[in-house]
């Protein structure tokens, strides 16, 4: 494991040079795709309480938060491969949104299914599949089932290095995470303070804890949540993409196209 996470720090050192040379600025293309994330989870939260309609709202801005996804790491594929990149490049996934969506689906079909196994199987389907979108952005005339398949092959024995690769990201993911932490901190409390309450006198309703106990409004939340992760992802998001690209990279090097399961069987 310390060999992995060597390997890690030095690919960072590299990745940290090619950002710094990018033409288009790292910070400002996350903070466009961040701030735009922000926007779509101001716009659930404006929506909700009107029915069907919130749900329609909601299934649409997590369509574009597909959308845009797909457009960053397009973003971190130039900037790996030394090519200028704009900033209209975020919008390039709206030409392949359908299947884009599609594949988006059928992965999260199947690490759900995985996942009904156990706990084991779903995680390692999380990394059993991770390079499949990668394919699919490169290469949007590929097929869905190819790039799933192409995956799984090319994360044979790699899904170590994948998830030591999360986990040197995982203080930047918990710093991202500090207001929603806050959120469950003041919600659970208030929780667990009614329930002793119950407990001491059983004779009253158990009660279960509302908005007030956030202090805030939803909406300021919201927005505070957002800024904090456009403020923190900044500093990560576009090395943690391109380094997951270069062990995509290296991964089609070593293992363009083999066929085979590789010991779950079929998808």
């Amino acid at each position: 494991m310390h060999s992995q996470f060597y390997r890690l720090a030095e690919l960072k050192r590299d990745l940290r040079r090619r950002l710094r040379s990018a033409q288009v600025s790292p910070r400002a293309m996350t903070a466009l795709y961040t701030g735009l994330l922000l926007v779509l989870d101001l716009i659930i939260l404006l929506g909700s309480g009107y029915g069907v309609l919130s749900v329609f709202i909601r299934i649409l801005c997590w369509l574009i938060s597909i959308v845009l996804g797909a457009g960053f790491v397009l973003y971190c594929m130039a900037i790996r491969r030394g090519e200028r990149s704009e900033y209209l490049t975020l919008f390039d996934g709206f030409s392949f949104a359908g299947r884009l969506i599609a594949l988006n689906l059928l992965i999260s079909l199947l690490i759900v299914l995985w996942s009904m196994l156990f706990v084991i199987p779903g995680i390692v389907a999380i990394y059993r599949y991770r390079f499949a979108l990668f394919h699919f952005y490169e290469n949007p005339d590929i097929g869905i089932l190819e790039a799933i398949t192409l995956s799984r092959q090319q994360t044979q024995g790699r899904k170590w290095q994948l998830f030591c690769l999360d986990v040197s990201f995982l203080g930047w993911t918990l710093l991202a995470s500090v207001p929603t932490l806050i959120q469950n901190f003041l919600y659970y409390s208030a929780a667990f303070r009614m329930f002793f309450d119950y407990l001491a006198s059983p004779s009253g309703i158990l009660m279960t804890p509302d908005a007030s106990v956030l202090l805030l409004p939803s909406w300021a939340w919201t927005l505070i949540t957002g800024v904090w992760v456009v403020a923190v992802t900044m500093f990560y998001l576009p090395h943690y993409y391109c380094a997951q690209l270069t062990l995509f990279e290296e991964a089609k090097a070593a293992c363009p196209s083999r066929r085979g399961p590789d010991g779950l069987g079929g998808l």
